[in-house]
């Protein structure tokens, strides 16, 4: 075919045949214990977010999105019920901490309603913009606060990415089916 003619078919591969239709059952009515139910089987990676204000906050978050390259956008969900939601509703800064498969007691102190979060059994220091850093996470960043938008009962934090290290060894953490799960080789 000349240059000037492109080939716009497209061809199967005698791998990629359809196999056999999944049946589909009965529609739900939407509901919260719908959206529950349908989101324990997405694999979500695992973060802990976290501020400053009179005190240090933080919490599990598996809503943990990359927004944009250019400028370097994050955003995350986060209830404003949440014990953090207050400071982080005034926070100029955050930190974003991605959790190694090693960390699963961390990612549950985080989530636990009530827990001392940045006790003892957390090692934690003052990174840029004085933002909690968690030690031996995978990756972090501490990002400038650039909107909070309002959704139902909770709100999307988007923020911008103006410090970081995504040098940390392991594996990530991830959560699946109400657990926190390690990848399988």
């Amino acid at each position: 075919m000349p240059p000037s003619q492109k080939d716009n078919s497209m061809t199967a591969s005698p791998d990629l045949r359809p196999g056999p239709v999944p049946t589909i059952g009965a529609p739900r009515q939407a509901s919260p214990d719908l959206l529950r139910a349908v989101f324990r089987r997405h694999a979500a990676g695992v973060a802990v977010v976290t501020a400053h204000g009179d005190r240090p906050v933080g919490f599990t978050a598996t809503s943990l999105n990359s927004v944009a390259a250019d400028p370097p956008l994050i955003s995350f969900g986060v209830g404003t019920t949440s014990s953090s939601w207050p400071v982080l509703a005034e926070a100029e800064h955050i930190g974003v901490h991605i959790l190694g498969d090693h960390q699963q007691e961390l990612a549950a102190t985080f989530a636990r309603s009530g827990a001392d979060r940045f006790g003892e059994e957390t090692r934690w220091s003052v990174g840029p913009e004085g933002v909690p850093v968690l030690d031996g996470v995978l990756a972090w960043l501490v990002c400038r606060v650039v909107a909070r938008v309002p959704a139902g009962d909770h709100r999307i934090v988007i923020a911008q990415a103006v410090a970081g290290d995504p040098d940390g060894a392991g594996r990530p953490l991830l959560y699946h089916h109400g657990r926190f799960n390690a990848l399988r080789d």
